[in-house]
């Protein structure tokens, strides 16, 4: 499936690369709507196995790159297996497995530890509806739910 980006999302993944030195995948710019009481926020999806790089040495690297674009970013890793990649989008969450139904659509069933439901969650359902936005940009995958 052949990823497309605006010109906004290939801006943002230019300077990532720039600040950082890791390679960007994709990247989503989350505007929250105007009743939620958060923030915007970007999405940067990082190559496989570029994680350290792109957070560098006690998350300064990062912290530039935020400082850079003027809001907070959220970092997944890629990753070729979409049961993984699933789980990556819902980092920091202790995901213990992802199953993939495919009858009519595909959806991405995710057991994830009771306690990390919230943090799969996210504020406002944030971090779900990443991983759902995700898993379909990369993956043909219509739904993410947690079991």
């Amino acid at each position: 499936m052949a990823l497309s980006l605006d010109d906004d999302a290939r801006r943002y993944l230019a300077l990532f690369e720039d600040v950082t030195g890791a390679d960007g995948v994709d990247c989503l710019h989350e505007e929250p709507p105007s009743d939620a009481d958060v923030d915007e926020r970007l999405i940067v999806v990082v190559s496989s196995g570029q994680m350290g790089e792109a957070i560098g040495p006690g998350g300064r690297t990062i912290k530039r790159y935020e400082e850079r674009v003027d809001a907070p970013v959220r970092l997944v890793e890629n990753a070729d297996d979409p049961a993984e990649f699933v789980a990556n989008a819902l980092a920091p969450a202790a995901v213990y497995n992802v199953t993939l139904s495919e009858n009519e659509d595909t959806v991405a069933y995710v057991e994830v530890a009771n306690e990390d439901r919230g943090v799969a969650i996210g504020t406002n359902g944030r971090t779900i509806d990443s991983a759902r936005t995700l898993a379909d940009r990369h993956f043909d995958i219509d739904d993410v739910q947690l079991i």
